[in-house]
Parts: structure tokens; C-alpha cells; sequence
């Protein structure tokens, strides 16, 4: 009754999981690029001084990274602590009453599409070799061997978050006064046609139009922000 597997083939639901996590850190590299972009650009918009488009860039990176951090680590604890207690909660219930839940097992292979003696015949089995395992992967579709890390998500969020600040903080700082917009500009929209065709590619959706989006978005966002620079550059100064 077991499906036969390959050598190396990874197994589905931790390939989907794998998925999500590098889509996870596109979307994470999305905001670093145009939230220090826009911080930097709106700076540029006041002043010229290196200094200041320097320190604000640092701040919009160290900041963002900590907030993606902290966001990813609170929503992934909550998420371990709810699969957690519906893993106490499962072993509670086939010590308490292991006949019943032997019968929700094999209900829930015959909503598979098993026959029913064949239902049960599966049911006992899983039920024999590991009943936990068998009732947390059909009924919860939980691995406990396989719980999200938070501490592996936040981290992994800096990383996504920094590494996408990086670029509008190194392609405003490295030009000329006078090209340090434009530049940034052009950095910033050829990266996120890249990071959006990737994301478009990982989720099987339309490689152009999710490109278009995340161009459009970050024009808008990259303009808005250096128009409220200079006019507060003007106005104040």
C-alpha cells in the first residue's frame, strides 16, 4: 500500500513548504528594496549630503529588518503553539478513546476514495505502526517531526529584508550627486522585475503581470516619496 518514492525525491509537503519559505523571502527582499528606496530617495529629494542619505538608508535597513524579524517570529510562534496543542490535543483523544478514532480514521480514508474494508484495513495498520502520526498527517495534516521554527523564520526574514535593502543603499550612495536618483531609480525597477518574475514563477501565475505590479507600485512609491523630499527640502530649508 505504500507509494513507491525515488532516492533524493523530496517529499510533498516539505517541497511545498520549501516553496513557500523562498517565496516568503522574495516578498521579504520586496520590502527591503522599496521601503529603503522610497526612506532614501525622499531623503535624496531634501538634501544632497551623503551623511544623511547614509544614515537614513542604515536606519530604514536596521529597523525594517528587526520589524520583519519580530512579525515573522510572533505569527510562526503562534502557529507552532496552535499545532502544538491540536498534537496534545490528538494524543489526548486516542488514549482516551481509541476506538473512536480509529473509526474517524477510517472515515476519512473512505473519503478518500478507499472501499471500506480496505479503509479499515489501512486504518489499522497506521494505527498499529504509529496512530499519532497517522491520525496528525490525514486529519490535521501536521508532520511533528517537521514544526516551523520561528527563530529560523525571523532570521530568515532579516536576511530576505537586508539583502533587498542593500541595493537602493549602495546604488544611491555610489554616484553622483546628480545621478544618485535616477540611478536608484533603474536599480530599484530592474530588481523588482526580477524578484516579481520570480515570485510569478514559484506561485505559477503570470510572469509579466506580476512584474508590471511590483514596477508600477514601486514607481509610484519611489516618486511620491522624493516629491514630499523636495518640496520639504524647499519649504524648510
Amino acid at each position: 500500500m505504500h507509494a513507491s518514492t525515488h532516492p533524493g525525491e523530496p517529499h510533498g509537503a516539505r517541497l511545498g513548504q520549501r516553496l513557500n519559505w523562498l517565496r516568503a523571502g522574495v516578498l521579504g527582499a520586496n520590502d527591503g528594496i522599496v521601503s529603503v528606496a522610497a526612506l532614501v530617495v525622499g531623503v535624496a529629494g531634501a538634501t544632497t549630503a551623503t551623511a544623511a542619505l547614509f544614515t537614513a538608508g542604515i536606519a530604514g535597513l536596521v529597523g525594517g529588518a528587526v520589524s520583519m524579524a519580530l512579525g515573522e517570529y510572533v505569527s510562526v510562534s503562534s502557529q507552532r503553539d496552535s499545532e502544538r496543542a491540536l498534537i496534545a490535543k490528538e494524543s489526548r483523544e486516542l488514549s482516551e478513546m481509541p476506538e473512536e478514532e480509529l473509526d474517524e480514521l477510517t472515515q476519512l480514508y473512505r473519503a478518500r476514495g478507499l472501499s471500506d474494508a480496505t479503509a479499515r484495513r489501512v486504518a489499522e495498520e497506521l494505527t498499529a505502526h504509529d496512530a499519532l502520526s497517522a491520525h496528525l498527517e490525514v486529519e490535521l495534516h501536521i508532520d511533528q517531526d517537521d514544526l516551523v521554527n520561528p527563530w529560523h523564520a525571523a532570521l530568515s526574514s532579516a536576511i530576505a529584508f537586508t539583502l533587498g535593502a542593500l541595493l537602493p543603499l549602495i546604488a544611491i550612495l555610489l554616484p553622483p550627486p546628480e545621478w544618485r536618483v535616477p540611478v536608484t531609480f533603474v536599480a530599484v525597477l530592474a530588481a523588482l522585475a526580477i524578484t516579481g518574475t520570480v515570485s510569478a514563477y514559484l506561485g505559477g501565475a503570470s510572469k509579466v503581470r506580476a512584474a508590471a505590479r511590483l514596477m508600477i507600485g514601486g514607481a509610484l512609491a519611489l516618486t511620491a516619496t522624493w516629491l514630499i523630499g523636495t518640496l520639504l527640502g524647499t519649504t524648510v530649508v
